[in-house]
């Protein structure tokens, strides 16, 4: 079982992880929205650098209890 800054740890760093999968996804967006209203085409390597955020983020939720407690051994001075 966790202990409380554990779990507050580990909340942290989901929130992080969902942040960045968001602000990624809401990135992408706003591309393809401009490129459409400007007639552009999409292209590929602004998609790429947009998504690294979102793989950051989904990476970030598969390793998240290992990441908690890395933070809540670096805060437990």
């Amino acid at each position: 079982m966790m202990e409380s800054p554990e779990r507050g740890a580990l909340m942290l760093v989901r929130f992080i992880a969902i942040a960045l999968m968001g602000w990624a996804v809401a990135e992408f967006a706003l591309y393809w929205v401009v490129c459409h209203h400007k007639n552009l085409p999409v292209e590929i390597f602004p998609c790429i650098f947009k998504s690294l955020p979102f793989l950051a983020g989904v990476v970030m939720l598969v390793k998240s209890r290992a990441l908690a407690e890395w933070v809540s051994d670096k805060l437990d001075l």
